[in-house]
């Protein structure tokens, strides 16, 4: 409007804290889950229920007969009145957050049962492609070798876009001050024909990348509308020192079509660095990002 009112172009400039501000953010989101297995360690009952985000990503991948999802809260783009500042797209808008849901409580289960969770999954699995690309991150990541003291594994399974995702990470926790380093991450994935292997690979490793910033470090904080991230001094995103050895792997489909590339490696991030994390120190944190703060206070 300016550029037509004064027949010159025009350049705005905001602040930093304005463009903090101002920025659309993912929906807040909260998610219950009750599930319950049988004497075989197979699960017969699952009460999903997703609350101020989108149902992407809630569906169902394991083999429950007696299964209930609710979505409550429209799309990524929130409820009116439902969240004090504006609300967008983020990449895979939902899906991190209702992953992160699903494979932190499957993690939950398969502990409370004495099960190992890779083992837990595989025998929960009705998919056979989901199974298949299970069995390949296990076996790039060497899962069953002894881990070092201090050092956790952490298993998330996942579908968007078409594609299904299985992730394995290896992460570090100073159990003193409960700082995370993530070590190496492996992900394996389905998409159908990988017309680009290294154009997929690329992708792959932005989102781990990316979802690495969303799983330890990076938080909006605000008190009603009043915004008190301001600055990158308050919201740290992924630096090479925080950044793992990533190793991304695909099945093998030149027969099929090609799924999406760009959105579904970074569902499973959060959830993979928090069972990684419960499997280094014990702590179980069921908020991102999983900050030392809320570790050390799950160790407690």
């Amino acid at each position: 409007r300016l550029t037509r009112a004064t027949g010159r172009p025009v350049m705005v400039a905001w602040t930093r804290a304005e463009e903090f501000f101002y920025d659309r953010f993912r929906p807040a989101a909260v998610i219950k889950i009750r599930s319950g297995i049988d004497e075989a360690g197979e699960i017969c009952l699952w009460d999903y229920h997703v609350y101020f985000t989108n149902a992407r990503g809630s569906e169902m991948i394991y083999d429950a007969p007696h299964n209930a999802i609710k979505i409550s809260g429209g799309g990524w783009r929130g409820v009116p009145g439902g969240h004090p500042l504006f609300t967008g797209a983020w990449r895979a808008p939902g899906n991190n957050t209702t992953t992160f849901a699903r494979e932190s409580h499957i993690d939950v289960v398969a502990h409370a049962a004495g099960i190992d969770p890779l083992d837990f999954r595989l025998n929960n699995l009705a998919n056979q492609e989901m199974f298949d690309t299970l069995e390949l991150a296990a076996n790039t990541f060497q899962y069953a070798k002894e881990k070092e003291p201090g050092h956790g594994y952490g298993i998330a399974l996942g579908q968007d876009a078409g594609t299904l995702v299985a992730m394995i990470a290896e992460v570090f926790v100073d159990k003193e001050t409960g700082v995370v380093q993530p070590l190496r991450v492996v992900c394996a994935q389905d998409m159908g024909q990988v017309v680009n292997p290294h154009g997929a690979t690329l992708q792959t490793e932005g989102g781990i990348t990316m979802g690495i910033g969303y799983a330890l470090s990076e938080e909006i904080e605000y008190n009603g509308g009043k915004m008190k991230t301001a600055n990158f001094n308050r919201y740290e995103i992924t630096r090479f020192s925080t950044t793992p050895k990533i190793e991304c792997v695909f099945i093998d489909k030149m027969d099929a079509k090609p799924q999406g590339g760009g959105e579904p490696a970074i569902i499973c991030v959060g959830a993979a660095i928090a069972n990684a994390v419960f499997d280094a120190c014990g702590a179980r944190v069921n908020r991102m990002p999983i900050t030392p703060e809320r570790i050390l206070a799950a160790a407690t």
